[in-house]
């Protein structure tokens, strides 16, 4: 009906003019910022072959994934749900080299039904990678940029989730389940099901050793004393293990001598993106939002689907979302208002003035021939007025 053309898809959002430039001045602060740190900005392509986009995590993916025909090849094409991929994919295949490298991006992704951040289906994703370095300082790196993007958009009162999905991969591999118990116990893991994970241990007739591990981990979250904790109950887990829990150390560390204030739960099984990230993994809340606002880790080896497999470590976050948290309303300076209906040299040095306050920075709303509406309605709160002295700017 041509009554309901204006209406939008649900989850589907437009930005009308003043938020559009709040967010346009975030993303340029961001940008910025990641500069300043050494990352080089990538704009990926909003859709490209589907194969592409579902690497790693495709299954998840997937089902976020619009798809259709390309009409130039007969093959899928996806309109990414995720920049991520297509960031390991521009680092694996155009980056060559050893040393590790550092990109940033920002762009939209769509998601075929609404989770996540604002329920939303279009959202503005942001975010940064670190390819090339398997250790725990890039990890670090990459805690404390995202912890920066936050603190750049007045977000504060955060709480910060930190858990290692190493430490669970290690220990499912000493046990030696198979590909199938595996799957299994991964669903009630996440579940934190402990009566049900008792019962399938019992069953598997594993090593006590394995099975008193195993089930430690469920009651493994909380605060730093968790770290305690883990190092005394999984005493006969591998080196692997033992490097994890002394990564998260350094980690909570490095992050309160930074950041004193700073609320870190751990919750060693925490199984989010399993089939992707391999290390340390973290996710951000804030008070009254159910759901990370910002969440990231360590996935190492995703290029190897574009040829080269690198270590690789990287947050994202929502634009729209940090902008609905933070604290900043408006960014324009008052409008100045410019007359019309002027002319001889007083037009000229008229636009020699607005030139100047346009380089200095103001905002100048030129009237225009004819035009009935006033400053007010242009919602300039100061004008320019003739005067002896020239053109100045006056309180409306």
């Amino acid at each position: 009906m041509k009554s309901n053309r204006w209406l939008l898809p649900e989850g589907i959002d437009e930005v009308l003019p003043e938020q559009a430039w709040q967010l346009e001045s975030m993303r340029r602060q961001l940008v910025d910022l990641y500069q300043s740190w050494g990352y080089d900005l990538v704009m990926p392509p909003f859709i490209e072959y589907l194969d592409s986009l579902l690497v790693a995590n495709g299954h998840d993916l997937e089902l976020q994934t619009f798809t259709l025909t390309d009409q130039l090849s007969g093959r899928q094409l996806g309109i990414r749900a995720d920049m991520t991929p297509q960031v390991a994919r521009i680092d694996a295949h155009h980056l060559t080299g050893n040393a590790p490298s550092r990109l940033c991006y920002l762009g939209t992704v769509l998601h075929s039904r609404p989770d996540g951040f604002a329920g939303s289906r279009s959202l503005l994703q942001v975010g940064a990678e670190l390819y090339g370095h398997a250790g725990v300082d890039s990890d670090l790196e990459v805690l404390r940029l995202m912890l920066e993007t936050l603190k750049l958009t007045n977000i504060d009162n955060i709480h910060l989730d930190l858990g290692h999905v190493g430490i669970y991969r290690s220990l499912v591999q000493q046990a030696g389940l198979s590909s199938a118990q595996e799957k299994i116990f991964n669903d009630v893991m996440q579940r934190k099901a402990k009566p049900e994970l008792q019962q399938l241990l019992a069953e598997w007739s594993l090593k006590e050793s394995h099975v008193q591990m195993l089930t430690a981990l469920v009651d493994l979250h909380g605060g730093r004393e968790v770290l305690q904790d883990a190092a005394i109950q999984l005493t006969a887990a591998d080196d692997h293990v033992k490097q994890a829990l002394a990564d998260l150390e350094k980690i909570a560390t490095e992050l309160k001598l930074l950041m004193p204030e700073l609320n870190i739960h751990f919750d060693l099984a925490e199984l989010r993106g399993y089939s992707y990230h391999t290390g340390v993994v973290f996710e951000v809340y804030v008070p009254g939002k159910g759901k990370a606002i910002a969440q990231g880790g360590r996935y190492d080896g995703i290029g190897a689907d574009f040829g080269e497999s690198r270590p690789a470590t990287g947050f994202s976050t929502d634009l729209r979302t940090l902008l609905v948290l933070n604290n900043q309303n408006e960014i324009h300076k008052d409008s100045i208002f410019a007359p019309c209906n002027v002319s001889g040299d007083a037009a000229l040095t008229l636009l020699e003035t607005i030139k100047q306050l346009r380089q200095a920075g103001e905002r100048v709303v030129s009237c225009l021939a004819g035009q009935e509406s006033t400053a007010n309605d242009m919602k300039c709160k100061r004008q320019l007025i003739q005067s002896e002295k020239g053109w100045q700017v006056k309180p409306v």
